[in-house]
């Protein structure tokens, strides 16, 4: 199949003419920033909490190694001054709850948009995944409101695009290595589809379940995009390439990225592929969107997606045991842990220093 590497397909469906002027209003008027006191709070208070364990460990090489002489004063120290950051990050969370939130939570009603055609495009991730695809492929296939399954294999070393392909699915190389391009490529093929109203986007390992469409579009009526999120225990398979250390790890700067857009939604996921978009503004975001941003860019397009206005909301999804061994962020614990914290530098200082 030949490829096009632009976002913005050419056949692109025009817009109706009153919601065409509500999106040139919104992208006339840049969004309001404020600035995320409770994001910088919970980052400093965790600095004072992690010096404080620091001045408290230091007791064991005091009485071990008999260096209580030289150890006492700076532990005391440490555990002293750990005190000013703790009540710095409380006050600035304080401060943003009971008086700032106000002026950042948009006064606006529950939006509600009816669903008039319950269809569906399906984008796949697929990396040398040749066990899963053709049953991932088939998954979606057999499920009544999925119209095409579209796989982007980044460039498999194995079978993995020709199964695709014999499975019924639409099938594209990305050659560029990296997941955030491949994920890129995924929702830019999709969204060339001009009778693609929604748009599912979802990983070709067998870690996620086609019958979740139908979760995520019950809650489509009110947003934008649906992030499905994996931290509903009883949903979840035990035995998954999710650890419990990424699983609170991932809960923890869900709720990072949730302080810095707060009172825009609540986020519990921010490493899950498994998310419906309305085409509409699919294409508007995916300008901004940077795919050199490699394994955080889940993170990534969920941050650019709340900075650009739009509705967000997560959803419950199963998530289950992977078919073959995980070649993206959840090797381990160690490589969970990196990933995290490129996560965190994203959302902080911004993603471009993440590209490569």
């Amino acid at each position: 199949m030949r490829e096009r590497h632009d976002f913005i397909p050419a056949d692109a469906a025009p817009l109706d003419p009153g919601r065409r002027d509500a999106i040139v209003r919104e992208l006339a008027v840049p969004a309001r920033r404020h600035v995320p006191f409770l994001l910088y709070g919970m980052l400093i208070f965790c600095c004072g909490i992690g010096m404080y364990l620091v001045g408290v460990l230091l007791v064991f090489p005091r009485y071990l190694f008999g260096l209580e002489a030289a150890l006492n004063p700076i532990s005391e120290w440490i555990v002293w001054y750990s005190g000013v950051p703790i009540v710095i990050g409380m006050a600035f969370a304080l401060f943003d709850l009971l008086f700032y939130f106000s002026h950042k939570k948009p006064d606006v009603p529950v939006r509600y948009e009816p669903v008039t055609r319950r269809a569906v495009t399906v984008a796949l991730t697929a990396y040398n995944d040749q066990d899963s695809i053709a049953d991932a492929v088939s998954d979606f296939l057999d499920h009544p409101l999925v119209d095409r399954v579209i796989v982007v294999s980044n460039n498999s070393g194995d079978a993995t695009f020709a199964r695709a392909e014999a499975a019924g699915a639409l099938t594209f190389d990305e050659q560029a290595p990296g997941y955030g391009r491949c994920v890129f490529r995924c929702l830019t093929e999709a969204a060339r589809h001009d009778d693609a109203e929604f748009i599912v986007l979802c990983e070709g390992d067998r870690t996620f379940r086609a019958y979740d469409i139908d979760k995520l579009l019950a809650y489509i009526p009110h947003g934008d995009i649906v992030n499905g999120t994996r931290t509903a225990e009883p949903l979840r398979h035990f035995t998954t390439q999710l650890s419990s250390f990424m699983f609170y790890g991932n809960i923890f700067v869900g709720k990072l990225l949730e302080a810095k857009h707060l009172g825009r939604s609540t986020i519990t996921d921010v490493g899950t592929t498994y998310k419906l978009c309305r085409r509409d503004a699919l294409l508007r975001l995916l300008p901004t969107l940077d795919p050199a941003v490699n394994l955080e860019f889940n993170a990534h397009f969920l941050d650019t997606a709340l900075a650009g206005g739009h509705v967000l909301i997560e959803c419950p999804i199963t998530f289950h045991q992977r078919v073959g061994i995980s070649k993206g962020g959840n090797i381990n614990n160690l490589r969970g842990l990196s990933v995290g914290l490129r996560m965190m530098a994203g959302i902080v200082f911004g993603w471009k220093r993440l590209a490569s």
